[in-house]
């Protein structure tokens, strides 16, 4: 393996984890600009949200909540079993597991299918597929997915 794919690979790894922790902050426009201008985020085939707008948009309106989402003191991110696949000098793919734990513990888990593109800025989340293969009855999960 080169170098330049290592240092790929490793600055692939690095986006996921910030998505992540960005994200369980409540720090939206940083986990924003982890996306291209154009970027998409379609999760559990719900409605698809496309450019850095919209992003915002929908992931403010996550972390309000809603009537039927209650609110966290804990949310944390955790992914396994990364997988990424170098296509060009300027993009990539991967996919990974993720868990999600609350206050109540394990909440709900899936894969994350990504695309991802080497801008100036770095490498950017293109495009970002959530499925969610199970939660926790009654958890913050459900309440999110059944809440739309």
């Amino acid at each position: 393996m080169r170098v330049e794919e290592l240092a790929a690979r490793e600055c692939l790894r690095d986006l996921v984890a910030r998505y992540n922790m960005n994200g369980d902050s409540g720090r939206i426009e940083a986990l924003v600009a982890l996306f291209t201008e154009d970027g998409e985020l379609e999760v559990a085939g719900g409605a698809l949200h496309r450019g850095r707008e919209a992003l915002a948009a929908f992931f403010a309106g996550v972390a309000r909540g809603g009537d039927a989402v209650p609110v966290l003191q804990h949310l944390r991110h955790h992914v396994a079993t990364q997988q990424f696949d170098l296509h060009d000098v300027g993009r990539a793919s991967g996919r990974c597991y993720f868990s999600v734990y609350t206050d109540g513990g394990l909440d709900h888990w899936g894969v994350y299918r990504d695309e991802y593109c080497l801008t100036p800025a770095g490498w950017r989340i293109a495009r970002r597929r959530v499925s969610i293969d199970g939660f926790t009855p009654g958890g913050w999960g459900e309440a999110s997915v059944r809440g739309r």
